[in-house]
């Protein structure tokens, strides 16, 4: 294993950390409320880093991430890479590619995944597929992330009963030209933990199309791409509120010393920067065999159950660490608390994450024999 980045990739990072750090100021932020940052959505397609991630391959998505997440940037750059660029470029077809990626790669258009897990999405057996690849799906998911800034939304369908025993769901691409204002697919707003624009998916006979083949493979691979982006997201978020909290306690007092030197502080950063750590190298670890062509659902497994765990004790660690300060909503420590909370759920929970790892281990299929 290298994880050393590639010149592209390291180049990447040092972008998306210049500009994530000069416009995801905490005064800008705090102007936003749960809005998108659209002055930031466009400095990021107008540098390129959209799409870049087509070349900088998962492990450049990665790193791009961690410096968003140390800002807590309110854009959908992990949604539209993963569902919108990384999913259509792998899974979809030569006219698929050609007609939904030019708007992913400059900005213009914004992806988003309604996964099953997260709610039921039905297809509408009235409306059944047809030889094209197409299809009608109606159903509902409580809630989908950056939803109200969509334009296409990759949705997990749950297979029918007598699919082949390994095809749990297929993909279906859903896309809206302007909004989510159509009656066949309509967006509820839904606030989240963390301000991301969400909201509750309703599909109404909605059309869409295909994205993959009939078996397995798209749906794990796009679902084990998720966990490692949102994974790599984490550790930004955590390394953002360690580093806050190792700022505040260097420089507050307390019967003259700083709080840094006392021993029980220390122990806390400490504890939290090995967490921190340990996020970072299992999201490396899956984002590189992805780009190796090498099997990485269980390492993206891994990835996600350090995320969701070593995550949230992380960002209560930076708060814990403000004393006083930390209780006030407005500090801009409360948002990586805000932030690693919701990440925790959106990656399932480190419990149900290990009995889904523990259950992939007991089936034999972990390494050579996975099918991502």
């Amino acid at each position: 294993m290298d994880f050393t980045p590639t010149a592209e990739q390291a180049a990447a990072r040092e972008l998306a950390a210049q500009i994530f750090g000069d416009l995801s100021t905490p005064e800008r932020l705090a102007g936003l409320g749960g809005a998108q940052d659209s002055e930031l959505w466009k400095a990021l397609g107008d540098a390129g880093l959209t799409g870049a991630v087509e070349e900088a391959g998962l492990l450049g998505l990665v790193l791009m991430l961690e410096e968003q997440g140390r800002t807590t940037a309110q854009v959908p750059f992990a949604t539209s890479c993963v569902y919108g660029l990384l999913a259509v470029g792998a899974h979809g077809s030569d006219g698929q590619r050609e007609r939904i990626l030019p708007g992913l790669r400059d900005g213009s258009a914004v992806a988003t995944g309604a996964f099953a897990g997260r709610g039921a999405i039905v297809v509408d057996r009235a409306g059944a597929h047809t030889d094209d690849g197409r299809a009608r799906l109606t159903g509902s998911v409580p809630w989908v992330p950056w939803l109200r800034e969509a334009t296409h939304i990759l949705v997990a369908v749950p297979a029918p009963v007598g699919e082949a025993a390994n095809v749990t769901h297929s993909l279906w691409m859903v896309s809206v030209p302007e909004s989510l204002s159509a009656s066949e697919a309509r967006c509820e707003p839904v606030e989240l933990t963390a301000p991301w624009s969400a909201g509750r998916l309703v599909l109404d006979g909605a059309a869409a199309e295909r994205i993959g083949g009939p078996g397995p493979e798209a749906y794990e691979d796009v679902l084990a791409t998720a966990r490692t982006a949102f994974a790599g997201l984490q550790a930004g978020v955590a390394a953002g509120s360690l580093a806050r909290a190792v700022e505040y306690t260097n420089e507050r007092e307390q019967f003259g010393r700083p709080l840094a030197a006392k021993q029980g502080v220390q122990l806390r950063a400490a504890e939290a920067h090995m967490d921190v750590e340990a996020i970072r190298v299992t999201a490396y670890e899956a984002a590189w065999r992805r780009d190796e062509g090498l099997a990485y659902r269980s390492h993206a497994l891994t990835a996600a159950w350090w995320a969701s765990e070593g995550g949230r004790r992380v960002v209560h660690t930076g708060q814990h660490l403000h004393g006083g300060m930390g209780a006030d909503l407005d500090h801009p420590v409360h948002r990586h608390f805000l932030w690693g909370r919701q990440l925790d759920g959106y990656l399932g929970g480190g419990s149900q994450v290990l009995e889904e790892l523990g259950e992939l281990i007991a089936s034999g299929t972990v390494g050579g024999g996975e099918s991502a």
